[in-house]
């Protein structure tokens, strides 16, 4: 199996934990956020089968964190409730951060072996991508398991007035 066959095989899989998690999580914000990084997979699935299927396509430039930025601001008043998240869900956060730094760094290893420019512009936009979802998850980790602190560093409302 070549970087883009494995590429799609793990794609595939994030679309179907973040699918379940997604269905699982019964905070707002955890929910919307695993149902925008599912549409992010599924784009990334859609570029990967086009590249492996010969097609012509250019890499979008969609940024992971301003999609979740709108899911946060839409849900603003729910996040200053204190946040109790289950086990179970604090529990798929740390599995999803460790299968973005596990596709990152798989992105990184196929970018090094890649060929021609439309692989390496691919596996390029996808490390970005993977870092950008591994930031949100630990963010809302952190959120999530210390909402107090959270909010002092990410906020800034205490230091800054």
């Amino acid at each position: 199996m070549n970087a883009l066959e494995v590429s799609r095989k793990m794609e595939t899989d994030a679309i179907a934990f973040y699918s379940e998690a997604a269905k699982k999580t019964r905070y707002a914000a955890g929910k919307k956020m695993f149902e925008t990084i599912v549409e992010d997979e599924k784009r990334h699935l859609e570029m990967i089968s086009q590249l492996i299927n010969g097609m012509n396509i250019t890499v979008q430039d969609v940024s992971p964190m301003k999609r979740v930025a709108t899911v946060f601001e839409s849900l603003k008043g729910e996040m200053m409730k204190k946040v109790e998240a289950s086990k179970d869900e604090m529990e798929a956060f740390k599995i999803a951060m460790q299968m973005e730094k596990e596709g990152e760094a798989f992105y990184q290893r196929s970018l090094a072996e890649s060929k021609t420019d439309k692989e390496k512009a691919l596996f390029a936009r996808l490390i970005e991508e993977e870092r950008q979802h591994y930031a949100i998850f630990s963010n809302t980790y952190s959120h999530l398991s210390d909402t107090g602190n959270w909010f002092l560093w990410e906020e800034r409302g205490v230091i800054e007035g």
